[in-house]
């Protein structure tokens, strides 16, 4: 399985660890979404963050869409079904499934690591991006809520 991670806010008064934490995951701004596979580790990370991002299970369909609508590749090139198949030998759906079972990671596929998404349509939920999920904010774990927020951010 794996956590797509979305930030939900700013960097300003950001603990010093915190700051650490989301550049290793690579969430420099707000709205920006990387892919992790579900491992200890990435779990620790998203916990020492999780006032600052939002996260959960992505499925196979919405990692497709994610792909071709906001994937780029180097140089900020748009991404087709063609150049994915040239590039990696793969059709998008085998790639979308090879990455949601932890085969391959993100970084090791010709598209950058980092989807750049716009703000949700229709805001996020009711208790704006202070609260968490669990009390009707936009921060912490959502599970399978957060392709329902992806498909509003493409």
């Amino acid at each position: 399985m794996a956590y797509a991670v979305v930030r939900v806010r700013g960097r300003i008064g950001v603990r010093g660890d915190i700051a650490d934490t989301l550049k290793m995951l690579r969430l420099h701004k707000t709205n920006h979404c990387v892919i992790v596979p579900e491992t200890e580790t990435y779990k620790g990370m998203l916990q020492k963050a999780k006032d600052y991002i939002t996260w959960g299970e992505i499925n196979k369909e919405t990692l497709i869409k994610l792909i071709l609508k906001r994937g780029r590749l180097k140089g900020d090139k748009k991404v087709t079904p063609e150049i994915i198949k040239e590039l990696t030998g793969m059709t998008v759906e085998e790639l979308a499934e090879k990455i949601i079972n932890g085969e391959i990671k993100l970084k090791d596929t010709p598209l950058k690591p980092v989807f750049r998404l716009h703000p949700p349509r229709k805001g996020y939920e009711r208790g704006g991006i202070k609260k968490h999920f669990n009390i009707g904010g936009a921060l912490g774990y959502r599970g399978e809520k957060i392709n329902e927020l992806l498909e509003r951010m493409m």
